[in-house]
C-alpha cells in the first residue's frame, strides 16, 4: 500500500503539451483523493490540482487553471495530469499524491508520495 509511480515527464518546448501519468497501488487509489504538487528549485513543494476520490470533483492551482486537467481512470488505478500551453515557469519535479481529501493543499496533509518526475520547459 502506499506505492506512487510518476511518469510522463521530460523537455517541452513553451507553448508545447505534456500527460503525466501515476499509477498506484490499488488500495491506495481506491481509498484516497489523487493530487499533484510541484517543486521548483530552491521553492516548497506547491499543489497543482488535486481530483476527489469518486473523480467528480477538480480543483486547480490558479498557474494551472485553464491550462490543466486532472483525471482519474479507476480500472488502471492511474491518474493524470494532462498540462496544455507549458511555460518555462512550469519548470518543475512533479510529484503524485494521494490523502484523505482533495482539499487540502498543504503537502504535509498528503499521506502518499511518488518519487517525482522532472518536467523542463524551454523559452
Amino acid at each position: 500500500q502506499g506505492e506512487l509511480v510518476e511518469s510522463g515527464g521530460g523537455l517541452v518546448q513553451a507553448g508545447g503539451s505534456l500527460r503525466l501519468s501515476c499509477a498506484a497501488s490499488g488500495r491506495t487509489f481506491s481509498s484516497n483523493a489523487m493530487g499533484w504538487f510541484r517543486q521548483a528549485p530552491g521553492k516548497d513543494r506547491e499543489f497543482v490540482a488535486t481530483i476527489t476520490l469518486s473523480g467528480r470533483s477538480t480543483s486547480y492551482s490558479d498557474s494551472c487553471k485553464g491550462r490543466c486537467t486532472i483525471s482519474r481512470d479507476n480500472a488502471k488505478n492511474t491518474v493524470y495530469l494532462q498540462m496544455n500551453s507549458l511555460k518555462p515557469e512550469d519548470t518543475a519535479i512533479y510529484y503524485c499524491t494521494a490523502g484523505r481529501s482533495a482539499f487540502f493543499r498543504r503537502p504535509s496533509e498528503y499521506d502518499y508520495w511518488g518519487q517525482g518526475t522532472q518536467v523542463t520547459v524551454t523559452s
